[in-house]
């Protein structure tokens, strides 16, 4: 058995019809789309798909700083303002 990694579920028919509808009816949340049961996608709200992207960003960055620390460099402070002005 597959799981499925969201609250809500539709078939592709379902999709077909009304894709905006089941966004709706998700509440702004994920649905895996089911063929024959199993999922085979995932219907990702705007709002949603960007926050997993800022979220993605944000790993991504802290693996380089992670990187870059074990260069074993002395970290330089700043303050941000410094940096905007």
């Amino acid at each position: 058995m597959q799981a499925i990694f969201s609250n809500y579920t539709a078939s592709i028919t379902e999709l077909k019809k009304s894709p905006s509808q089941l966004l709706k009816d998700s509440g702004n949340e994920a649905i895996a789309i089911l063929n024959h049961n199993v999922p085979s996608a995932y219907l990702v709200p705007s709002e949603l798909y960007e926050k997993m992207m800022d979220i993605i960003d944000d790993y991504y960055l802290a693996q380089e700083v992670e990187e870059r620390l074990k260069d074993n460099e002395k970290p330089v402070r700043v303050n941000i303002d410094e940096l905007l002005s």
